[in-house]
């Protein structure tokens, strides 16, 4: 028979052989994000703990989403469903009521100041939804997504809170990377094109100004006479470049282009992440891909 000292390091062996498999036998937290910008904040707080599953997937337009039959099983199996909220997925409800989902709804938008959308032309109640266009904003996203995360899943809440201020830190550098670029712009040449009105949040937070043909979702088709305005406008401001936007029809921003003389800047990701090979797969590449884009066609 071992003896009591040799039996208490058998002991030991074997606690320390079983930890890991204890550990890899947890299930990650299936949780939903309803696009994919929301989907990567989850994934930057949740790491190895979550499953992540992304409605709107990575160049989808959320503005005219169809769930399918998949999507609300999707839905049925999560325990966290993430939303930006803001009238954003004006879908989401009668998804969330014929998948009979019983997770918990985490409004991520919770606790920004909303921006209305240009013209009355807003999702919910004339908001625009568009928050995550400033960086300040993501970072009460971040907060909110890490609280639910931790509700959920306790053990794991000293992962979420390392994790979550780690990224925090992240933003933060972004934010002033963001303004360092912006304030090397002349004041002149501070005016931006667009093809829908995507970007208020970012002009707010980091002194630009935006016009767009479309209001605040895609749905929306610009009349003859908005596009005249915006020529005329680019015209008299001398406007050097206007921008595509990843989700919206390309050829309005073409002929605005042709008719006004500034030429095509770029592309701006507004409502969608690149796929992983794309310059735009996390949400920090996507901001720094846009900025990138308007100081290189702005600067003069």
């Amino acid at each position: 028979m071992p003896s009591p000292t040799r039996r208490h390091l058998l002991a030991g062996a074997a606690l320390l052989l079983a930890g890991p498999a204890r550990a890899q036998a947890t299930p990650p937290l299936p949780v939903l994000a309803t696009f994919s910008i929301l989907a990567d904040l989850v994934r930057q707080v949740g790491g190895d703990r979550v499953a992540v599953t992304t409605l709107v997937g990575p160049g989808g337009d959320a503005h005219v989403f169809q769930p399918s039959p998949a999507d609300a099983r999707r839905l049925a199996e999560a325990k966290l469903i993430v939303a930006n909220g803001l009238g954003f997925e004006g879908w989401l409800p009668r998804l969330v009521k014929a998948a009979g989902a019983k997770g918990t709804l985490v409004t991520a938008s919770r606790g920004v100041k909303p921006l209305a959308g240009e013209d009355g032309h807003g999702h919910e109640h004339g908001q625009d939804p568009h928050a995550w266009q400033d960086v300040g904003n993501v970072k009460l996203y971040v907060a909110t997504i890490r609280d639910a995360l931790a509700a959920a899943d306790p053990a794991g809440a000293a992962v979420y809170r390392e994790r979550a201020a780690r990224y925090l830190a992240e933003l933060d550098a972004l934010d002033s990377e963001i303004r360092r670029a912006i304030v090397t712009l002349p004041e002149n040449r501070r005016e931006i094109v667009t093809t829908h009105d995507a970007f208020a949040y970012f002009a707010r937070a980091y002194g630009l100004r935006f016009l767009a043909a479309q209001g605040v979702s895609t749905e929306g088709e610009p009349t003859a006479r908005d596009v005249g305005r915006i020529i005329r406008q680019i015209r008299q401001a001398k406007i050097p470049a206007v921008f595509l936007e990843t989700v919206a029809d390309p050829r309005l921003m073409q002929q605005i282009a042709s008719e006004s003389g500034a030429r095509i800047g770029g592309r701006l990701y507004a409502d969608t992440l690149t796929p992983p090979d794309g310059p735009a797969p996390t949400y920090v590449a996507m901001m720094r891909s846009n900025v990138r884009a308007l100081t290189e066609a702005l600067a003069g």
